[in-house]
């Protein structure tokens, strides 16, 4: 994490998921990293994308305490024991689509809003962590409906966030980060344990390719491995 200055600062929200307790471990074993704070729907303060409120007020409590250098969001949501990803048209219904864009597109939204000011102004990045099937251009076996809609719709808050920002912080970065397949909760029910990578490995690369992310890279759609993604 050499281009970010030493004691950098980084916050990770949805920190109590398998992605995000990989992101807030790493970053603590990173010598040049001074502080780590992990925000869920436990922790003080509280982060929970089904309160509006607490994504406000988390950012207000640490207004105070400085800039951040990086501000990650893991949080996600693809599944329940309620539901899984939808396989035909015949399956959507409102529980799902609300629950599922709440989680992937409602709340980061909010983060934007909030937690855009606390970046660092002069290197900092915010991520938020999409998908590659959220892609429009790429989608070519179709399925998943609220997952891919909720992630498109990410795409397009980041982007639009990315003008924005840039004309009162033009050293933030601001991108959508795919993470690739990585063995979690998430990705279980989905082979997820043959075919995904340990959390600590592909947040290394994740943080690898984040670390390499220059202005002229904010409000672009990228792969773990670095690789740029069609919107």
């Amino acid at each position: 994490m050499n281009s970010f200055p030493d004691g950098f600062r980084a916050l990770i929200l949805g920190a109590s998921g398998g992605i995000g307790q990989a992101f807030v471990q790493a970053l603590q074993a990173n010598p040049r990293c001074t502080q780590v704070v992990g925000l869920h729907r436990h922790s003080e303060p509280c982060l929970d994308f089904d309160i509006e409120a607490s994504i406000g007020a988390a950012a207000a409590q640490l207004h105070n305490s400085g800039k951040f250098h990086l501000i990650i969001n893991a949080a996600g949501l693809l599944h329940t024991a309620d539901f899984s990803p939808e396989k035909k048209l015949g399956d959507l219904n409102y529980a799902q689509l609300e629950a599922t864009f709440r989680v992937n597109t409602l709340g980061p939204a909010l983060v934007l809003r909030h937690f855009c000011p606390l970046l660092d102004t002069q290197r900092s990045v915010l991520a938020v962590i999409s998908a590659k099937v959220g892609s429009i251009e790429d989608n070519r076996l179709g399925g998943w409906y609220s997952y891919r809609a909720s992630k498109a719709a990410l795409n397009m808050l980041l982007k639009t966030a990315a003008i924005e920002v840039k004309r009162s912080n033009p050293q933030a970065v601001l991108v959508s980060l795919h993470p690739g397949t990585v063995n979690t909760g998430l990705s279980k029910p989905f082979k997820g344990e043959q075919i995904g990578r340990q959390p600590l490995l592909a947040v290394g690369e994740m943080l690898q390719t984040l670390n390499q992310l220059k202005p002229a890279d904010s409000g672009t759609f990228v792969a773990y491995n670095g690789e740029k993604l069609p919107w």
